[in-house]
């Protein structure tokens, strides 16, 4: 008998610009802070999915400039002007209600976005673009895969703590070492492997691929996503294209990042 799945499908957003305030700051492991966001620019925010991501704006470290994008009628911004300062990040969780923006940062000093979030206060002001649209993800998939490594982890957590609670999932997780393991509310049948890399830095390891390939799946359809660096992701999309996987349907491979590329355009075809 063939199953009938729901079709995955996505959403486009209006786009427009905010202006936020940090209402808190909370260190959850050594290298990964959790910024809390709100303000009344939150009224008509939206954020359904795991992988919704939106920009956010820093100001510039020398002179205080805060610049925030300038969206036309037509939704389109310059993405090139150099007054932008500005990073890609997944929403962690959105509180309508609360009117309250959650970020997960990974703390480190060379970048401007972990600078500003290991500085960060309460009453701080931040610029958040978008989130441009959406990808719903069917939830009757008979299981699901997630391998992701830290810059991925929010979307990562967020997508565990979301999916049905009976849903059969398979999880593997780089991080730098015990440390920066994390509380996810994740289904109870959910089986969730932290790797570690105790030393090796990031996007220079095969821990991914290897969890992903020594996975026995189990029976029937499901569905696969991997996150992270996005040179480490190419022998894992070679590898579930020759197991049956097809892009778009049953697995998504999203290069998050890459080693010495600012701002990488995650939505570029990825090179196989």
């Amino acid at each position: 008998m063939t199953v009938t799945r729901s079709e995955a499908r996505r959403e486009m957003y209006p786009l427009r610009a905010r202006n936020l305030e940090v209402r808190s700051t909370e260190r959850i492991t050594p290298r990964m802070i959790r910024v809390i966001f709100t303000g009344d620019d939150l009224a008509d925010f939206r954020s359904d999915n795991y992988a919704d991501h939106i920009k956010l704006f820093f100001p510039d470290e020398e002179t205080g400039e805060h610049r925030l994008p300038v969206v036309d009628e037509n939704e389109r911004w310059n993405a090139k002007d150099p007054g932008y300062i500005f990073r890609d990040y997944t929403v962690r969780r959105f509180d309508r209600q609360a009117r309250e923006l959650t970020v997960d940062f990974v703390a480190h000093d060379h970048g401007p976005a972990g600078r500003w979030a290991m500085r960060a206060v309460p009453g701080q002001r931040l610029g958040v673009l978008g989130p441009r649209g959406t990808h719903y993800v069917p939830h009757d998939f008979d299981y699901y895969v997630i391998a992701a490594d830290e810059t991925a982890l929010p979307a990562a957590a967020r997508w565990l703590e979301e999916l049905p609670r009976q849903a059969t999932v398979f999880a593997f997780l780089e991080v730098a070492d015990a440390a920066e393991e994390q509380h996810i509310d994740a289904p109870a049948g959910a089986s969730i492997t932290w790797l570690h890399r105790d030393g090796a830095e990031p996007g220079t390891t095969d821990l991914l691929e290897r969890a992903v390939r020594g996975l026995t799946l189990p029976e029937g359809e499901g569905f696969v996503w991997v996150a992270g660096e996005a040179s480490c992701l190419k022998n894992i999309r070679r590898y579930l294209k020759e197991s049956g996987f097809e892009r778009g349907r049953t697995a998504d491979v999203d290069g998050y990042w890459r080693r010495g590329t600012v701002n990488l355009d995650h939505h570029a075809p990825p090179e196989d």
